[in-house]
């Protein structure tokens, strides 16, 4: 049996999960507050207060730092092919520098410092965001200079297609399926015969806007707006990935508060969640061309599944298109563990071959 400690850092959150094999021993899912993370200048300056954060549930636990691996959500550092890596030295470093700054870039590095206390102890990552499997075609744009990148909710989306098959009795290589994943970013991929090979950066500014982030806008007017003189780079950085989509709107980017508006009859926090789900609809039925045919199935994932209003709208949409199948919230934690599981088990068979 491998005992395993899952590290799993948010944006607006920090989830730990503890394995034996693939049964969940416990699990915590700490929430973080936009006002709890400003007094911190940039994520890496995140770094001691979410391990200690992590180390704090254990003890809360009773769960004593022994353990055969810690895995963490992988890291932005660069394009990588699907699959589960040792988190090294040189990686954790490289993830305190990559220029895409995510919380998820400390899942490694508090893996690899907490390994490193526990003798014995392998440290991984598994499905980063940079996992690229793009086709050749997505990767243009009409600017040389700024091609398609692949940054995606990689793991989760590749988690909850393989489940879908399970489910069904077919093998993910077999079929073709549009993953949509909705939390605080929105990714929307193209998965054919086992590789998504074509996904929006989900990131940074491309694909429908989300609860916190503007998503693809008029280039011209974005230039404008970049040479106004009101913003700074990093605060319209800022603005464009934190502050924008239905916080910038309506104040808030939780959709159980836009409900509650709409039930109240605000018209305006109506349009805009139906806007929202609209340009969502619009990114899934477009990546029907990738396969020159409908899809053997939509999914859709994410802790914005959880809204009955937006998945109800967004089936009246795009159910026309195949069928929807939805996952509500994330399978990340069961993914790290089972990719690393089977990654020691590879290892482990290796050893006692030589």
């Amino acid at each position: 049996m491998y005992s395993l400690l899952i590290i799993n850092p948010g944006s607006l959150s920090t989830k730990i999960s503890v394995f034996h094999d693939t049964t969940e021993i416990f699990t915590s899912n700490i929430q973080h507050t936009m006002q709890e993370l400003s007094r911190f200048p940039s994520v890496m300056d995140q770094y001691a207060f979410r391990k200690q954060l992590v180390l704090n549930e254990l003890e809360a636990h009773h769960t004593p730092l022994q353990f055969d691996a810690v895995v963490g959500r992988g890291p932005l550092t660069r394009a990588v092919k699907s699959g589960t890596y040792a988190v090294t030295h040189a990686m954790s470093e490289a993830a305190r520098t990559c220029r895409d700054q995510h919380a998820c870039n400390l899942g490694c590095i508090i893996a690899r410092d907490i390994a490193d206390q526990i003798p014995g102890c392998r440290a991984y990552f598994a499905d980063p965001g940079t996992t690229d499997e793009m086709m050749p075609e997505a990767r243009i744009s009409g600017v040389p200079q700024i091609p398609h990148r692949s940054v995606w909710h990689a793991l989760n989306q590749k988690e909850v297609a393989r489940i879908y098959c399970r489910e069904h009795g077919v093998r993910y290589e077999d079929l073709n399926l549009i993953v949509c994943h909705m939390g605080g970013g929105i990714s929307i991929a193209a998965h054919r015969k086992g590789q998504a090979v074509d996904v929006n950066n989900a990131l940074n500014g491309d694909g429908p806007f989300t609860p916190n982030r503007a998503g693809t806008l008029p280039t011209a007017d974005l230039v404008r707006l970049c040479y106004s003189g009101q913003y700074t780079e990093q605060q319209l950085l800022k603005i464009l990935n934190h502050h924008s989509g239905l916080l910038a709107h309506l104040g808030t980017n939780d959709p159980r508060e836009v409900k509650q508006m709409i039930d109240a009859g605000n018209d305006h926090a109506r349009v805009v969640f139906d806007a929202m789900i609209l340009r969502i609809a619009q990114s899934i039925v477009a990546e029907a061309a990738v396969f020159c045919a409908p899809p053997d199935a939509i999914i859709l994932t994410g802790g914005l599944a959880h809204s009955d209003y937006l998945v109800s709208h967004l089936k009246q949409r795009v159910g026309w298109l195949a069928p929807v199948a939805v996952y509500a919230g994330q399978k990340e934690m069961l993914a790290l563990a089972e990719n690393a599981i089977q990654k020691m088990k590879e290892e482990d068979a290796a050893a006692n071959k030589q």
